[in-house]
């Protein structure tokens, strides 16, 4: 009989907790103008395009400032929106990680892809590109009659990059602590200490990567940023160095980094139990999938 207690008593618990989280998703999403789209679910999340019709604007690498050209990504629909730039690896181009630009874009993000002077460019270079990208998108933005005019909101800018990109894009949140996140994918650096990284930062690395291998790159960074800045470090079971362009990658890939966004660039607390909760609880206990997780919850 205590038993059967015992578990009537945990079933209203779990019911009250979340009806309190219904409730809570439902207030976020009425009260923070930031907070678009849909109550997130794992199943849109991992999906190749979100809720947002997406279109895109080429800004050719003889109109670029700063950096080698690129494409922007941006819901059709108007309205203001964070922006986020991302940069490719060594011998890579923006083709390389396009896939990101529609499935950020199409979950309410302004986002642009870029190429690099030379596809060699090291980490410093490719962070100034990223902040000189976003420089662009955020003029662009003011520009009348531009197709992104008036859909960037200037306060909440973000950077990604894979490889040798991964690395810039850390340095950029290094260079720049107000941008609202930073993401690294197997992510490349020669600099080790990020001990005054002030931007939230997520990486995503493989357990099998020989180019950067985690524990010399990205362990060795995430335990480097104080415990004060919001981080997280996934670890895919089998991945190697070529995780970002593989497509089986995608959906976990994607789930994450628009979480992080989600998170810290538009302050959406309906993302939450996707880093910090059910769902990465779960990913956590399935070695099939993650091989490490590291993390600062709550956040």
């Amino acid at each position: 009989m205590r038993n059967i207690a015992r578990y009537l008593r945990q079933m209203v618990q779990a019911t009250v907790l979340l009806a309190g989280m219904t409730a809570s998703a439902v207030g976020v999403a009425q009260t923070n103008p930031y907070a678009k789209g849909p109550d997130p679910t794992k199943e849109d999340l991992e999906a190749e395009l979100g809720s947002f019709t997406v279109t895109s604007t080429s800004i050719p690498r003889a109109n670029a400032s700063g950096f080698g050209g690129g494409t922007v990504y941006h819901p059709t629909a108007s309205g203001s929106y964070g922006a986020i730039a991302i940069s490719p690896g060594y011998t890579a181009t923006q083709v390389n990680i396009a896939w990101l630009g529609p499935r950020l874009a199409s979950r309410g993000f302004v986002v642009i892809t870029i190429d690099t002077f030379t596809t060699s460019d090291l980490p410093d270079s490719r962070a100034a590109q990223l902040q000189a990208a976003l420089n662009q998108v955020v003029s662009l933005s003011q520009t009348a009659g531009h197709a992104i005019h008036g859909k960037v909101d200037a306060n909440r800018l973000a950077v990604a990059g894979d490889s040798l990109g991964g690395g810039g894009a850390l340095l950029a949140g290094l260079n720049n602590p107000m941008l609202k996140a930073t993401v690294g994918l197997v992510p490349y650096s020669d600099t080790q200490n990020f001990s005054t990284q002030q931007v939230p930062t997520l990486m995503i690395g493989g357990q099998k990567d020989t180019t950067a291998r985690p524990s010399q790159h990205a362990i060795a960074f995430y335990n480097s940023i104080p415990s004060t800045t919001d981080k997280a470090y996934i670890e895919l079971t089998g991945a190697n160095h070529y995780l970002p362009h593989r497509t089986q990658y995608f959906p976990v890939i994607g789930r994450y980094m628009i979480s992080w966004y989600k998170r810290f660039v538009d302050s959406d607390t309906r993302y939450s139990p996707f880093l910090c909760g059910t769902y990465q609880q779960a990913d956590a206990a399935n070695a099939a999938l993650l091989s490490k997780y590291l993390q600062n919850c709550p956040y």
